[in-house]
């Protein structure tokens, strides 16, 4: 038996012309939204214990102030491991702070330094 091919003429499709559309309305702005306000919580005044006072001052200030004066001395006197960028290699003052650890992990800094903010 023979098989015979067929072949299969294809349709040719004309391009349909293309229809109007309508302009999108231009979009309204959205509302802007209010500032984010700080957790009150956040931004009292802590008294630093005398270790901390050593490092960042006796003043009262917010924790955020506290962390920052924190990363100021430990930038100023190249305190954070040149291999793991997220370990603390504390001096005798930083160890006084971190309860006698050598080093410790910048997530645990804050852990241990807020025992001693009243």
């Amino acid at each position: 038996m023979a098989a015979k091919k067929k072949t299969a003429k294809k349709a040719t499709k004309k391009a349909a012309p293309k229809k109007a559309t309508k302009k999108a309305a231009p979009k309204k702005a959205a509302p802007k939204k209010a500032k984010r306000k700080p957790n009150p919580a956040f931004m009292k005044p802590m008294t630093p214990s005398a270790a901390l006072a050593a490092v960042i001052g006796p003043k009262p200030q917010p924790r955020s102030a506290v962390a920052k004066g924190l990363w100021d001395y430990i930038k100023k006197h190249k305190l954070q491991d040149q291999k793991n960028r997220r370990n603390i290699n504390a001096d005798a003052a930083l160890q006084a702070v971190f309860g006698g650890k050598k080093t410790v992990s910048m997530f645990e800094m804050t852990k241990l330094v807020s025992k001693h903010l009243s």
